[in-house]
């Protein structure tokens, strides 16, 4: 028998209600609601960055599964509480990706990139605004997103009405005195002011990150892959000596570091 298209997501709806049966599901998924499954969505969604990064193609199919699981159990508990179910999350996003495409859908004139993505600000500006849920322009940014996402979101948020630096430069002076302050905080010892000026710092950083066009989370996953590897490295060449890294010496190992910079440097 030939498989349909929709048969796989049918039969992934099908799971999750039987999962679900009062009578006859499994105790641990009925058990479930909204707040206690959000924070394995969160980290299913981490799960499909993770393999994206490590370029590993089958284990993002599968985490990809895992992701789309998190949106049909969320589905299911609203279909049992009457509130939405899978078809009209479906219906919301066709909708949404329809209105916020008419380059595409509509009979807006094909733009360039730039372009489009100021008509999709535009777009949501107009939508956040019908849905009037609150005073602020920043009531809708997630508060459970990543620090440095969010930091970035409420930046690129403000920017909309003009509450930004107009370059880069002006960014980097302001890095340089936000570094002054985390000095300053330092020579009074001051750990509550220490805090303060290095999330300020941090901040502001992102906000570079947002004016030179960086995903400032991918990037620090980068950053921390790259650390991984490199120290990594320091423990791989001490084994071969039948060393640990207790036994070197900061220098001996800020040498493997070097070493293994100059590896990942060497042309293919």
């Amino acid at each position: 028998m030939t498989e349909t298209p929709l048969q796989p997501m049918s039969e992934l709806l099908a799971i999750m209600a039987r999962l679900r049966d009062r009578e006859t599901g499994c105790p641990w998924d009925i058990e479930q609601d909204f707040s206690t499954i959000a924070p394995y969505t969160i980290e299913e969604a981490y799960e499909v960055a993770d393999a994206i990064e490590r370029k590993d193609m089958a284990d993002l199919q599968d985490e990809l599964g895992d992701l789309l699981l998190q949106v049909v159990f969320h589905a299911q508990m609203a279909k049992e509480a009457g509130l939405f179910d899978f078809d009209d999350v479906c219906r919301s996003i066709n909708d949404k990706m329809i209105r916020r495409h008419p380059h595409v859908f509509g009979d807006a004139s094909q733009r360039d990139t730039d372009a489009q993505n100021q008509a999709w600000e535009e777009q949501k500006a107009l939508e956040r605004k019908q849905k009037d849920k609150g005073e602020s322009l920043l009531d809708d940014v997630p508060v459970a997103l990543p620090a440095l996402k969010r930091a970035q979101k409420l930046q690129k948020r403000a920017a909309t009405v003009g509450f930004d630096w107009p370059d880069a430069d002006r960014v980097l002076e302001k890095v340089d005195e936000e570094l002054g302050e985390v000095r300053d905080a330092i020579m009074h010892n001051d750990q509550s002011a220490i805090d303060e000026e290095v999330g300020d710092l941090l901040f502001v950083c992102t906000n570079l990150g947002r004016k030179l066009k960086v995903d400032v989370e991918a990037a620090t996953r980068s950053a921390n892959a790259k650390f991984e590897r490199r120290f990594r490295h320091i423990e791989t060449r001490l084994d071969a000596q039948n060393r640990t890294t207790s036994d070197a010496s900061l220098e001996e190992m800020e040498a493997l570091w070097d070493e293994a910079k100059r590896i990942e440097k060497q042309p293919d």
